[in-house]
């Protein structure tokens, strides 16, 4: 395993397990121990994502030492605001069965974020996080929260793909010392991406397949990259990408696959932000 140090000094892996819609109880804490046994590390969960029960019976269950681990959930919006942050922390750090976080991040950029970073701050400094973040902001967003915060994020987790590549946006993070941290690195399993005919090209020169490319790729940008799959052998595929790096000439290919925006989510639109706004977690 690879880490990225990261502004306040705590390193990351650079590779992770996600556990989007992996709403089953069961389910994810099965893909989960799976994840473990294969040598993950980090496990990036949320409480929109109702499992972090899940992954909490699964990383007791590991037997693994705790500061081995490199645990991330996130504050959804509903559960916005300084005091409400405070709660919504309590609750799934409970959920989760530990003492303490190693990345908190904030969902969405919508409600009373400025609110839930001042509760955030706070649990940092009391030592109850490792390290604090967001995600799904764009450099805007991302850079009027640096202004006038205390504390700078640490990471920022954003779609990232080889047809959303978010150049400026990384170079936004890089000027503040936020790491980017990629969602969705497979694009969702949109435009046929794993049968890519630049894709699989490379992947055949490497005698690896197009996952394992997609995931070096943003990993030699130094992106964290956090894949999804129910399946063992595709688990542990994606976990073996440390005896491969890409030339600069399949970088450049894959650079040139870039679309320069999102066909998962729009986070410019009202509807975008009526939707999520509506999206409830509890009552």
């Amino acid at each position: 395993m690879k880490f990225v140090k990261l502004n306040n000094g705590v390193e990351m892996p650079l590779l992770g397990f996600g556990v989007f819609q992996v709403p089953d109880a069961a389910e994810c804490e099965k893909v989960v121990s799976e994840a473990l046994d294969a040598g993950y590390r980090l496990i990036d969960t949320a409480a929109a994502y109702f499992n972090e029960e899940a992954v909490g019976k699964a990383i007791a269950r590991s037997g693994i030492k705790r500061e081995e681990l490199f645990i991330t959930t996130k504050l959804w919006i509903q559960d916005a605001g300084y005091e409400n942050t405070q709660k919504a922390f309590r609750t799934s750090l409970d959920k989760l069965g530990l003492d303490y976080l190693d990345l908190y991040l904030i969902h969405q950029p919508f409600n009373d974020y400025y609110g839930s970073w001042r509760a955030m701050e706070e649990l940092y400094q009391e030592g109850k996080i490792r390290a604090i973040g967001v995600s799904n902001f764009y450099p805007d967003r991302l850079t009027d929260l640096c202004i006038n915060s205390k504390i700078v994020p640490m990471v920022n987790q954003v779609e990232c793909h080889p047809f959303f590549q978010q150049n400026d946006a990384i170079a936004n993070m890089k000027e503040f010392g936020v790491q980017p941290e990629a969602w969705g690195p497979f694009a969702e399993g949109s435009k046929n991406i794993f049968h890519n005919e630049v894709l699989t090209e490379i992947a055949e020169k490497y005698n690896k397949s197009t996952a394992q490319v997609i995931l070096r790729w943003n990993i030699d940008r130094g992106v964290v990259v956090i894949p999804k799959s129910v399946h063992k052998e595709r688990i542990e595929q994606n976990f073996d990408i440390w005896d491969f790096e890409l030339s600069a000439d399949d970088m450049a290919k894959i650079a040139a696959l870039d679309s320069g925006r999102s066909d998962i989510i729009n986070h410019f639109t009202a509807e975008t932000a009526k939707w999520l706004n509506n999206h409830k977690i509890h009552k």
